[in-house]
């Protein structure tokens, strides 16, 4: 299968930091614990130091979940692994529409290679997805795009009035079943019956946004022992307890610190991609109202209506736990301080925001698990793949943008004879533009920079030539449009990368069984940094 990588820094929408990060780590060393390598998390894992009563609760935690998703042998086999004292692989994401977009999946590869390697190299390991449950976005989650024929078909469940729970606690309701059986049917036509069903099992009317995101996953990587953990469950609220007791009594430090980053990070030319004020706590907590942003000042904090002292408030985390949650930069530190974290997946954003929170895991923890890029992918079908080689076409040309995408298919499309013809003539012009050259020189040369503008003004011109040609040749054929659409639909739609705006399991369900285990053998550590570009069938 015709597969070429790209370094990340030919991919459109890359943050600055995640660049330097994987292309200049010693510029950004100060921000992280580790370098992103495999041979850090190794290294990493000797020095682990993860209490056996924390691993007992989270474990017991952990199977009831993947039991109730309908996790296979396959998995229950890791859970096993993972108590006798085998590390975690960890990545996550939002439980968005129909396993939302693909990098979802990209995470939950790379995971699964990564551990896999880890494994075979001596150090027993297994993947685990956090889910990312307790997050209050609905917009985020209840949307996702298809690309089907050409064509991208967005499936939307409705805006509620009522935001106060979590996503991962909204039921989906009756409107899902239409969506649904729209879904499975073009699954089913595109060639995968079996991805049809798992559809259908997951996303029924009585399921949440987190249950069904779960169970879908959970039939999708069945064979590969995915982990999958629901961070809502009051029992693992019950474990993080002394952890949020410890960031409520430190505050103080540790916005200072948080502070201090925001500067550092502003004097080395990244942005803070967490805005901390003197207020700021690393905590939400919930109420029968919704959730609120827990604030402190003076020894004194507060949350919607209520304040408290902190001695108080450090008592609320310790009887009612599973009130409170945490922010984007305490999250994964709490993730990592309920899971034996050797390595952590993380997207291009993520890893900026993870120079932030190595203030919070340095002071809170004293460790930090090894931050890995996720596998990144542009998938090229059969048609597109055609298309791009008819007109001469790169990926890159897609990213580039619809004015030079559309100056160069137009140069192509001309006729052959004609553009046999513009081929010649444009040799014989510049043949006679650059022997007209050498005699205006000798004559003065003061000329030469004329003489050059001269050249690449007629040469712009014969181009523009050749595109209108194109253009009008277009304008009887009407088929430019409809390729364009169709390659930027597929490769740029709506302006951005296919891994962030496309769901995977159309392309899945074309591909065949053998799809995931492709894409996971790319997800491989001898290759962090890459993006791949896929042709798929």
């Amino acid at each position: 299968m015709d597969c070429r990588p790209l370094a990340f820094r030919q991919v459109p929408h890359q943050p600055k930091l995640f660049l330097e990060y994987l292309d200049h780590f010693e510029k950004v060393k100060s921000f992280y614990f580790h370098p992103p390598a495999l041979t850090a998390v190794t290294r990493t894992t000797r020095k682990l130091d993860y209490p056996d009563d924390r691993r007992a609760e989270v474990i017991s935690v952990l199977r009831r979940q993947n039991i109730a998703l309908g996790a296979g042998p396959e998995t229950q086999s890791n859970l096993d692994r993972l108590e006798k004292g085998a590390v975690a692989v960890v990545s996550g994401q939002q439980v968005g529409l129909f396993s939302g977009p693909s990098y979802s999946v990209y995470k939950a590869l790379t995971a699964i290679q990564i551990a896999e390697e880890l494994t075979r190299g001596g150090t027993p390991a297994v993947p685990v997805f956090w889910m990312a449950t307790e997050d209050h976005d609905l917009d985020e989650v209840r949307h996702t795009t298809w690309f089907d024929k050409g064509k991208l078909t967005r499936f939307e469940l409705p805006q509620m009035t009522e935001t106060a729970r979590p996503v991962g606690q909204i039921p989906l309701g009756a409107q899902i079943e239409p969506l649904v059986r729209e879904a499975a049917e073009l699954l089913a036509n595109q060639g995968s019956d079996l991805l049809a069903q798992y559809l259908v099992e997951s996303y029924r009317p009585e399921e949440t946004y987190g249950s069904a995101f779960g169970k879908l996953f959970a039939r999708l990587f069945a064979q590969h022992g995915l982990v999958l953990m629901d961070p809502l469950d009051d029992g693992l609220h019950k474990v993080a307890a002394p952890l949020y007791q410890h960031a409520l009594a430190e505050r103080d430090g540790l916005n200072e610190k948080l502070l201090q980053r925001g500067k550092d990070l502003d004097r080395a030319g990244f942005d803070a991609q967490v805005k901390v004020t003197a207020r700021s706590t690393l905590l939400f907590r919930m109420d029968e109202v919704g959730r609120h942003v827990v604030t402190g000042s003076a020894g004194k904090f507060q949350s919607g209506e209520k304040t408290w002292e902190r001695e108080e408030l450090v008592h609320k985390t310790h009887i009612e736990p599973e009130k409170f949650s945490p922010n984007a930069l305490f999250r994964p530190v709490v993730q990592d301080y309920l899971l034996p974290t050797a390595a952590y997946i993380a997207g291009p954003a993520e890893i900026a925001y993870f120079a932030q929170s190595e203030v919070v895991y340095r002071h809170l923890l004293g460790r930090m698990p090894v931050i890995l890029p996720r596998a990144g992918f542009t998938l090229v079908d059969a048609k597109a793949d055609k298309l791009l080689r008819r007109y001469g076409l790169s990926v890159e040309d897609v990213w580039a943008g619809s004015q030079g995408l559309r100056h160069k298919m137009e140069r192509q499309s001309v006729p052959g004879s004609l553009s046999k013809t513009f081929e010649r003539n444009q040799k014989q012009i510049a043949k006679m533009l650059t022997e007209l050259g050498k005699q205006i020189q000798k004559l003065d040369p003061t000329l030469k920079g004329t003489v050059e503008r001269a050249r690449k003004r007629i040469e712009y011109h014969i181009d523009k030539l050749r595109r209108k040609a194109g253009r009008a040749q277009d304008q009887k054929t009407g088929l430019l449009s409809e390729h364009e659409r169709y390659l930027e639909s597929l490769l740029y739609p709506h302006k951005g990368p296919q891994e962030r705006e496309l769901c995977l399991l159309p392309f899945l369900a074309r591909w065949g069984a053998g799809g995931l285990s492709e894409l996971q053998k790319h997800s491989t550590g001898k290759k962090i940094g890459h993006h791949f570009i896929i042709q798929v069938p």
